[in-house]
């Protein structure tokens, strides 16, 4: 259940004709009084003698009271309290008990008091109501109001609990504004998969990610087609920005315009000239230049890079952790912007839920995560994967080492008790798991085949070197189907000139593998992109690791699918 106080008004007719009226899309139905302040005031919505005036002259009365030069200008107080959309219907003296609860606990009108704020409530939709208040008390006196926004998310969390409904982690106030009930009815009706307000995050984050310079960025916003106001001074100083899509338009058919502050507090522009601006750690020219590698070699690189900044988040400085976090985000969009049609689907969900997880009260040291936004800037400038050979093999490494990340920023905002950023870390990690189930299928299979036919003796080589370097490991990895996939790794390595004994012993004490479904699949995806191994296998020299015509081995039997290598998670 998500409380939102709303900015204070100087109207208290303006906002009853809103919340009785139709709604900017007709979204609103049977607007009715579910409580207030007295139960007998007549109710516009059902009984058809009450008028408008007549509700707002009983809340206003205690304003209008005072000499005019001692009314507060914004005495107008609105509260929206709104229920999850999986929660059960809540009746209306289930919304009038909770409405009593908000304006107690955030000191509208406490338990008791004779002489407190006027209010009411109003249901104009199953899921939410929306309390208006006058901010000056029967006897005159303004209520006490302090910390009213956390006083009630913390009601909304005892009221979740007493009415079984969905658990919403607590906010921190870093959060994008969710899309209004009146957005989500108007993405239904023209059959959008998205209100127009996540749309335009979604797509202005992609436009951001890698970015240099506000050029760049402009130039990506028009290029995907968005309409886009800026906000000029009369300098010619740039102050701001305004984002449309073109078909999303209002009752005069104009388009609806967002500012990047109201999609996301990271979007304003001066919070995203922050990602390029630092004068410590400056872009060289470089960085700043295109990338030229195609969509494999850029996700090597991103893989390399993520690896490094999962040591800056299990052992680094909280700002420089923050940063990292931030980054990892923009590079979890340019995969998602990037990514073959079998793996863009859970890649774009895990972007869009891992966004909340890149925010905190934790100021972001910009400049030590330059790596990771240049993995982001590759992967757009690299171009689309087409989702084969290596390109496939290497979208699935970079997606294992996105889940690791991704795991890493879920446990650091767990310590730092930010609830809301570790849940959505949690659930962009179980989509990254889908979308590395359908990137390594393939892969994995064509390892575990070239596991599968290596000699006897080659495979007790390689087991000996695991039993070697992990002993406490070995007989767990040994069992796993994924193990042929690591023994083929293994004789790669060893014939482009590596210590199999010393890679896994590497390979494992980089990272903790508690988290892994399979210990082999993590095993040898760590170790092709240590020892620079092609992630395709069909580019390697067959003779080094095939069996011997005759040896038997190769009648083995293909393996089922259910047999083949699991998520390595």
């Amino acid at each position: 259940m998500i409380p939102s106080i709303h900015k204070r008004g100087s109207k208290t007719i303006g906002l009853i004709r809103y919340l009785y009226g139709p709604g900017t899309e007709e979204e609103h139905i049977d607007p009715h009084l579910v409580a207030a302040f007295d139960p007998l005031i007549p109710d516009p919505g059902r009984n058809p003698k009450a008028t408008y005036e007549q509700l707002q002259r009983l809340l206003d009365q205690p304003v209008n009271a005072l000499p005019a030069s001692k009314r507060p200008e914004k005495h107008v107080w609105h509260l929206s309290v709104r229920a999850a959309p999986e929660d059960p219907l809540l009746s209306n003296e289930d919304w009038a008990t909770i409405a009593r609860r908000m304006v107690a606990i955030t000191g509208i009108a406490p338990d008791g008091d004779e002489q407190a704020c006027r209010w009411a409530a109003v249901r104009h939709a199953d899921d939410h109501i929306h309390i208006i208040a006058t901010l000056v008390r029967d006897d005159g006196r303004r209520p006490r109001l302090h910390n009213e926004a956390r006083r009630a998310q913390a009601e909304c969390r005892r009221i979740e609990a007493d009415y079984g409904l969905r658990r919403v982690a607590s906010g921190d106030g870093t959060a994008a504004k969710p899309p209004t009930s009146a957005e989500r009815h108007k993405a239904e009706r023209e059959g959008r998969e998205q209100p127009a307000r996540e749309e335009l995050r979604e797509t202005v984050r992609r436009a951001v990610a890698g970015a240099t310079s506000e050029e760049e960025f402009f130039d990506r916003l028009a290029a995907a087609g968005l309409l886009i106001r800026k906000r000029v001074a009369p300098s010619g100083d740039l102050l701001g920005y305004k984002v449309a899509l073109p078909d999303n338009r209002n009752g005069n058919r104009e388009p609806v315009y967002y500012a990047g502050s109201t999609l996301a507090p990271d979007l304003s522009l001066p919070r995203i000239r922050k990602r390029w601006a630092d004068k410590t750690h400056s872009v060289s020219a470089e960085v700043a230049g295109p990338a030229s590698s195609g969509p494999a070699t850029a996700r090597r690189r991103a893989a390399g890079a993520l690896w490094q900044a999962i040591l800056v988040i299990d052992h680094g400085e909280d700002a420089q952790v923050a940063a990292h976090i931030a980054a990892a985000g923009e590079v979890l969009d340019a995969l998602a912007k990037t990514s073959a049609a079998h793996t863009r689907a859970q890649l774009r969900e895990a972007a869009f839920v891992f966004e909340r997880a890149t925010r905190s009260h934790i100021k972001a040291e910009r400049g030590h995560d330059r790596a990771l936004r240049q993995a982001a800037r590759d992967l757009v400038y690299s171009g689309p994967a087409l989702g084969r050979g290596e390109d496939g093999a290497t979208t699935a490494m970079v997606i294992d080492m996105l889940f690791f990340l991704v795991t890493a920023a879920a446990h650091w905002h767990a310590k730092k008790n930010h609830a809301q950023q570790a849940v959505a870390a949690r659930r962009a990690a179980e989509h990254l798991r889908a979308a590395y189930k359908a990137a390594a299928d393939v892969p994995l299979t064509m390892l575990y085949q070239r596991g599968r036919h290596l000699s006897q003796p080659l495979r007790h080589r390689q087991a000996a070197h695991l039993r070697q370097a992990v002993p406490e490991l070995a007989e767990q990895v040994l069992a796993e189907p994924g193990w042929y996939a690591l023994a083929a790794t293994l004789a790669d390595a060893k014939a482009a000139g590596h210590d199999p004994t010393a890679l896994l012993t590497e390979a494992v004490g980089r990272r903790e593998l508690q988290t892994a479904d399979s210990v082999s699949d993590v095993l040898a995806w760590r170790i092709r992109r240590m020892a620079d191994l092609p992630a395709d296998t069909t580019a390697m020299s067959e003779p080094t690791t095939t069996t011997a015509r005759g040896s038997g081995s190769s009648a083995q039997p293909s393996p089922r699918r259910d047999d083949r290598p699991r998520m390595s998670r």
